[in-house]
């Protein structure tokens, strides 16, 4: 049977400042459910990228007295670069102003909506907020403001093309509400379907070439608009995969793939949830399957942000306090629902005790028992003894659970399955005693070491079984845990430490 095709999506940031952790958060989550279905024998497409061509980073590049190419050059490599720091395994990353890929697409996802009717261009007045990108009628700002930058918007006069939205309300509704287009948490699903019950509005998706000084991409035959940021970004899901250029991959992992998974911020659902699956049902397109929303991680109850000023470099952190930290502490701590406050203190606690005091303490046990007991060699398969039945079903269970919980967007749930592993194996160790199982054993006992064969069998199992199902969300433990229970000539290399206790070793960020 072929394997089930998953194309996982992040969306792409602006580029006005260096990446912060707030979208780490996000890479990470990606990244763990890509690495989970490839582990599962699933085939797997992840993409991740910069969006380049918003006035934000215009204004960011004038005010750094740069010209805006070498500007968005510079911090899209930043982001291109956290591969290696948050242990990224991408398989695509799209930058929208260099692209070859992006232009032709978006040029031609333009032309297929204008070829239904969908596109007409008007005068307009309204409150624009750079921060977003977006326009907001009055009634949706707080006190004057953006509610999500705290900015007054500008207001705007111009002649731009519109896309009709309200065209498609009811489509959306019916598909979001059955659940064939499904957005996770159901809160955020409900926040969509009483945006569109509340009525959709056509919206703007050009700007002037001159509000925009010229950096973007032209409206086909309109070269004095520019395309709206929003359009453009949101076509990279397609774009990257050849849309519009006659690619194999457009088919593959989007025309015919069982899942198209964006995950995303709080922040963006309506572009994402309504915006875009409107305008692909007027292209005649597929629409996403399932896109899974994040809340905002904070920093003294201020959400990180590169305009807010409120930044966490996770290049930085991850070199203070190690890959496996970083991201453990985002998929451990991080809530399903609700924002996270982030401090270096909960990232080591977390760390410290989990890796240093936790896993590694227990690799390092077991390790040393079969070397102390057993010469280093882990005893051949042994019969299931009723005091090690409980971890023997929780390394049974775990893959289930783990699986079950990813599929709600759960990392948190995900990881508890995982660590009960963790917990069970000490208990087992608590509970058998394996050291006077050894003395008996040396006391001429039979069953004894018999006993003892099985404990230690069923110990080395679970620390295998922990490797595998913890290399989606910490990778580079799960190699460490591997190489530590493989055997060489027949024996497992002497127990070395698996992590460092990082309140003793690191400096603060």
């Amino acid at each position: 049977m072929t394997a089930r095709r998953h194309y996982f999506t992040t969306t792409i940031p602006y580029v006005n400042a260096r990446p912060h952790l707030g979208f780490a958060l996000e890479l990470v989550q990606a990244d763990t459910l890509a690495r989970h279905h490839r582990h599962r024998g699933e085939q797997v497409r992840l993409l991740s990228g910069t969006d380049d061509n918003s006035l934000k980073n215009v204004l960011a590049a004038e005010a750094a007295g740069s010209d805006v190419q070498s500007f968005v050059d510079r911090n899209a490599d930043a982001f291109a670069a956290l591969r290696g720091p948050l242990a990224l395994s991408l398989d695509d990353f799209i930058r929208t102003s260099s692209d070859p890929r992006h232009r032709v697409g978006v040029e031609r996802l333009w032309r297929q909506c204008a070829a239904s009717g969908d596109l007409y261009r008007r005068e307009y007045e309204g409150l624009y907020c750079v921060g977003c990108e977006q326009f907001y009628s009055p009634d949706e700002l707080v006190e004057g403001r953006c509610g999500e930058h705290g900015t007054e918007p500008q207001l705007v006069a111009e002649e731009n093309w519109f896309f009709r939205l309200s065209r498609y309300a009811d489509r959306l509704h019916q598909l979001i509400s059955s659940g064939d287009l499904r957005i996770e948490p159901v809160a955020r699903r409900n926040e969509v379907l009483a945006l569109i019950e509340g009525g959709l509005h056509d919206f703007s998706i050009s700007r002037s070439h001159g509000r925009a000084r010229g950096w973007g991409i032209p409206v086909p035959e309109d070269p004095s608009q520019v395309v709206y940021v929003w359009w453009d970004a949101l076509g990279n899901y397609v774009t990257s995969l050849g849309y519009g250029t006659g690619d194999a991959a457009y088919d593959r992992w989007w025309s015919t793939s069982e899942r198209r998974v964006h995950l995303v911020g709080k922040g963006v659902v309506r572009f994402h949830a309504v915006y875009w699956p409107a305008m692909l049902l007027s292209a005649g397109l597929p629409l996403p399957t399932d896109i899974l929303v994040h809340d905002y991680l904070t920093v003294d109850g201020r959400k990180i942000s590169k305009s807010g000023g409120t930044t966490v470099d996770p290049a930085a952190l991850a070199a203070a306090y190690g890959t496996d930290a970083v991201r453990w502490w985002l998929l451990r701590d991080v809530p399903r629902i609700g924002d996270a406050d982030f401090t270096p203190d909960r990232l080591t606690a977390r760390a410290d005790a989990d890796f240093a005091g936790g896993l590694g303490n227990l690799v390092h046990r077991i390790v040393t028992m079969v070397h102390r007991f057993r010469g280093g060699t882990v005893p051949a398969s042994a019969p299931v003894a009723s005091d090690v039945t409980a971890l023997a079903d929780a390394c049974r269970q775990a893959p289930g659970l783990v699986d079950a919980a990813l599929a709600d967007f759960d990392f948190r749930r995900a990881t508890r399955a995982v660590w009960n592993i963790v917990e069970e194996a000490n208990r087992c160790i608590d509970a058998t005693r394996p050291w006077e199982l050894a003395r008996a054993e040396r006391q001429g006992d039979s069953e004894a070491a018999k006993r003892l064969d099985t404990v230690l069998v069923t110990l080395v199992t679970a620390c295998r079984v922990l490797a595998e199902e913890l290399r989606p969300f910490i990778p580079d433990a799960g190699t460490r845990i591997t190489g530590q229970l493989r055997p060489v000539d027949g024996r497992l290399p002497a127990a070395q430490p698996l992590f460092a206790r990082l309140r003793e070793d690191a400096q603060p960020v």
